[in-house]
C-alpha cells in the first residue's frame, strides 16, 4: 500500500470511484472536463492534499483532506476528510482504516488539532466505520444548493 498526492493522470480513476456508489450514480459525469479543472484548482491550494492509496501500483482509493486555519478555540488549525472512496474490489480488507489513519497522522503532522468530516445521512454503513474510528457524531450539518 502507497499513498501519494493524486496527479492529473488519477482524475479518470478518482471520478470513477466517486461516481461508483448509490448517491454518486446520480450527481457524476465521469468524462466531464470540468473534473480536471478542478483538480487543477485543488493542485494548487497548499491547503489541499488530494490523495489517492494505490495497491500493487494500481489506485485502490481516494480522499481529499483539506486544511482550514481559523480563529475559534484559539486559533486552532482544523483538517476536514472528504469524499473518501475504496474500490468495492479493496472493501472490507482495513485499506480504508488505514486510509484514514494517514489522513489523521498527517492532520496531525500539519498542526490540526481537531479532524472533522461529513457523510451522507443515508450511510449507516460509514456512520460505524467512522465511530469505530473514534469520530462522533457531535454536529448537525446543513447545506444550502446554489
Amino acid at each position: 500500500m502507497e499513498i501519494r498526492r493524486a496527479e492529473a493522470a488519477d482524475v479518470p480513476t478518482i471520478v470513477a470511484m466517486i461516481a461508483n456508489d448509490q448517491l454518486g450514480a446520480s450527481r457524476e459525469s465521469p468524462g466531464d472536463p470540468r473534473y480536471l479543472a478542478a483538480f487543477e484548482e485543488i493542485s494548487a491550494d497548499p491547503n489541499q492534499f488530494l490523495a489517492v492509496l494505490e495497491v500493487d501500483g494500481v489506485v485502490a482509493g481516494t480522499l481529499q483532506l483539506t486544511f482550514t486555519p481559523g480563529l475559534s478555540r484559539l486559533g486552532m488549525k482544523r483538517a476536514t476528510i472528504e469524499a473518501v472512496r475504496i474500490h468495492p474490489d479493496h472493501r472490507g480488507s482495513g485499506l480504508g482504516q488505514r486510509f484514514i489513519e494517514w489522513a489523521i497522522d498527517e492532520a496531525r503532522s500539519r498542526g490540526c488539532g481537531l479532524v472533522q468530516l461529513t457523510t451522507d445521512a443515508s450511510r449507516a454503513d460509514a456512520h460505524r466505520f467512522y465511530e469505530r474510528l473514534g469520530f462522533q457524531a457531535s454536529h448537525i450539518g446543513m447545506k444550502l444548493r446554489l
